[in-house]
């Protein structure tokens, strides 16, 4: 009995030293294949998610090149519908056919760049309004003036050489002459330009000793007003404005009838404005059937014959709109910035800038974008400033 339970004890110790290893064999083991299922379900998981996101990327490129060539295509018909040739898309569309003028008093300059410019460069650029409540500026110079006949060589008829003008009007009146030429209309005749203050002041005085005998004081002065320009205040002041009349040596039926009734008189004023040129003063049916009466702008209601250079791109919107000289520098006041467009297409952008009365020279603010431009006093304080396209 002694040595029976002597050996089970033994086997029993045997045993019990023998259970651990097998615990930790066995959940060794266990752990191990729980370790590798879960690699093996980790790794199909992340595969599974990986296809699946690349199948997502795929369809999302898929979805972005589609809506790209939907973009492409509408932005090509745009374009194609409204081909503004130099102008931002993002602008007020203009009228596909004709002349228009769009406003962008609320879109700024594009490439903005500064310059310095003198009163002396920009004076007799086109735009300065003279007129009954304008005087023409005391730092006027007569330097640039020159004889229409001497620079155009005699191809524009003038009645005497000594007829004067600045040459960007010189210019435009030969442009005009010439096209009007091809058009089958010759004759032409500049009869009166430039005026000396001294000159103006001659006529105003003869006009006041006519009305002397009935008229005193202001009274005098206002009634010789209203048939000659008080000194200063004349737009034969300017060096910008002149006469036209038909003239054929030895043809005395040349001009008959009236300038303005003949082919050639309305060929010229339904035409002037293509090359930079206006009707000064306009009246009813004067100096075309239809025409809009301005003399209560101009402060001219006699009939004359005159002619003003502004400038193709300023000639285009008072004709476009309508407007005479008065109304268009109006015009600009309430719309300082717009751009003009020929069928669609950008020709010119106008800016009028303030830049005071009092200051030698002052700083413009240009586009880079432009091909070209011309800035040009006022005489009420700003600066026009005409793009080309």
């Amino acid at each position: 009995m002694t040595l029976r339970k002597a050996g089970a004890s033994t086997d029993m110790k045997k045993q019990s030293k023998r259970d651990p290893i097998k615990i930790m064999l066995i959940l060794t083991v266990c752990l191990t294949v729980l370790a590798a299922a879960a690699t093996l379900i980790g790794n199909g998981i992340a595969g599974y998610r990986k296809s699946v996101l690349a199948q997502r990327q795929e369809e999302a490129k898929a979805i972005n090149a589609q809506r790209d060539q939907e973009y492409a295509k509408a932005l090509s018909e745009f374009q194609a519908a409204t081909p503004q040739s130099g102008a931002n898309l993002a602008w007020p569309l203009p009228k596909a056919e004709g002349w228009d003028v769009v406003d962008l008093t609320s879109y700024p300059l594009e490439s903005a760049t500064t310059v310095s410019l003198s009163r002396e460069e920009v004076m007799n650029n086109g735009m300065l309004l003279v007129n009954e409540w304008h005087s023409r500026p005391e730092d006027f110079s007569e330097t640039e003036l020159t004889s229409i006949g001497t620079r155009t060589g005699g191809k524009v008829q003038v009645s005497n050489y000594n007829l004067l003008l600045f040459p960007d009007a010189i210019d435009a009146l030969q442009e005009a002459v010439a096209a009007a030429a091809q058009a089958g209309h010759e004759y032409y005749m500049v009869d009166e330009a430039y005026r000396t203050y001294a000159r103006q002041e001659e006529l105003f005085n003869k006009k006041m000793d006519e009305f002397a005998g009935r008229y005193s004081g202001d009274e005098l002065i206002a009634r010789a007003k209203r048939e000659v320009n008080y000194p200063g205040t004349s737009e034969f002041n300017s060096g910008l404005a002149f006469t036209l009349r038909l003239y054929k040596r030895g043809d005395a039926s040349v001009g008959q009838p009236a300038y303005v009734e003949t082919p050639a008189g309305m060929w010229m004023n339904e035409n002037c404005w293509r090359y930079g040129l206006v009707f000064r003063f306009p009246k009813m049916d004067y100096p075309l059937k239809g025409a809009s009466d301005k003399s209560y702008k101009t402060g001219v209601s006699a009939t004359l014959r005159a002619y003003r250079y502004v400038g193709k791109g300023n000639a285009a919107v008072m004709h476009t709109l309508d407007l005479c000289l008065e109304e268009y520098i109006e015009y600009l006041q309430e719309h300082p910035h717009i751009a003009v467009f020929e069928d669609g297409n950008l020709r010119y952008e106008i800016v009028r800038q303030y830049v005071g009365d009092d200051n030698a020279t002052f700083q413009v603010e240009l586009t880079s974008r432009a091909r070209d431009y011309v800035t040009s006093l006022d005489n009420m304080g700003c600066v026009i400033t005409v793009f080309e396209y």
